[in-house]
């Protein structure tokens, strides 16, 4: 039997030259395909070299040899380096994102806040931004503080019918990161109109009024829609609570095309009392629910005379209890499966109405 030791001894194999990493491709400054220089031996390297690839920018050959021409962005062979991806305007080195701390860069638990709106926090700014008469949107408090300056803003903002909340600290954090100083407000874009001034000076001028209210329509995009509309159909002001709106920023006067800045908006804190301020002022508040009887265009209703549109949230429609109050009650008329309408869209084809009986009357 044979003995494996006396087996003679194989001979060696070449060595084979260094190969590329398997799929893995490498382009030059025209997008053209290459092979890296240690790959090349006509490029000065050796046939057994075995140093890897060295990426260059997002995929290249080594670039040992072109560390002169780093600066110029051209290697001493001629040939364009690739471009870098540029740094945003404003953004830090070795970022791509731009702004203050990376701009759109997101961080967790703190939602971005839209850049139209102005952001007030600590407690002297905000009361003395009260006390300056400028208009604030919404105000949060820290829950459970208890000092002079805090009693002091929460009785001039239910004065001034602006809206507070009282938050743990965790929702303050989320909206900045600056010391807040358990007081964050945020200032509105318009200024709110009073309504008994408005409907005065309709009559004094000789206008019929022609008003529209918006029962916690909470959309920023359907208010600003609706405010377009309106505008457009010649409704004289819009009405709103001060709790349960929509809050108008940037996206609410985007999608308005700027009606919100010609268009009074009239911010109360009680709904009931301003219907039987409008009945009072010989103006008939029209109900528009899917709970009518009578369809809009069928009813002999005249919208020539003064007249107030009232139009329900989203998603349960006009409270009961306003529903009440209505003078008139009408519904828009569908054959269709859905039965359901767009408060922006039910709210213009009620806007439309009024307009084309005025039209027809003059």
């Amino acid at each position: 039997m044979e003995n494996p030791t006396d087996r003679p001894d194989r001979p060696e194999r070449p060595q084979r030259p260094a190969r590329p990493v398997a799929g893995r491709r490498f382009y030059d400054g025209a997008n053209r395909p290459v092979t890296p220089k240690q790959f090349r031996p006509d490029r000065g390297g050796s046939e057994f070299d075995e140093r890897p690839a060295r990426p260059r920018g997002r995929g290249g050959s080594d670039n040992r040899d072109e560390a002169a021409g780093d600066r110029t962005g051209r290697s001493d062979r001629g040939e364009s380096r690739p471009p870098y991806r540029e740094r945003a305007e404003g953004g830090e080195r070795g970022s791509n994102f731009g702004g203050e701390r990376g701009g759109d860069r997101r961080y967790e638990n703190r939602p971005a806040q839209p850049a139209s709106i102005d952001m007030l926090f600590g407690l002297r700014p905000i009361q003395e931004a009260l006390n300056a008469g400028r208009t604030l949107e919404k105000i949060f408090l820290l829950r459970g503080t208890k000092n002079s300056l805090v009693t002091d803003i929460s009785a001039a903002a239910r004065a001034a019918g602006i809206q507070v909340q009282l938050v743990p600290v965790e929702k303050l954090d989320n909206l900045t990161r600056k010391n807040h100083q358990g007081a964050v407000a945020f200032v509105s874009p318009i200024d709110y109109a009073p309504l008994d001034n408005i409907v005065s000076g309709l009559f004094e001028e000789g206008k019929v009024p022609f008003l529209l209210l918006l029962d916690r329509i909470t959309d920023v995009r359907n208010f600003g829609a609706i405010a377009r509309t309106a505008e457009c159909l010649g409704v004289q002001a819009i009405v709103v609570p001060s709790r349960g709106a929509a809050q108008i920023n940037g996206d609410a006067l985007k999608t308005s095309a700027g009606a919100l800045n010609i268009l009074p908006v009239c911010r109360e804190t009680n709904l009931h009392e301003t219907i039987r301020f409008l009945q009072q002022s010989g103006i008939t508040v029209v109900a528009c629910t899917e709970k009518a009887e009578e369809a809009v265009g069928s009813a002999e209703v005249d919208f020539s005379g003064p007249v107030a549109i009232l139009m329900g949230s989203e998603e349960d429609g006009i409270s009961p209890d306003l529903l009440n109050l209505a003078d008139v009650k009408l519904k828009v008329p569908m054959s269709g499966q859905i039965q359901s309408l767009n408060v922006g869209v039910a709210a213009g084809i009620m806007m439309f109405e009024v307009a084309r009986q005025r039209v027809s009357a003059v």
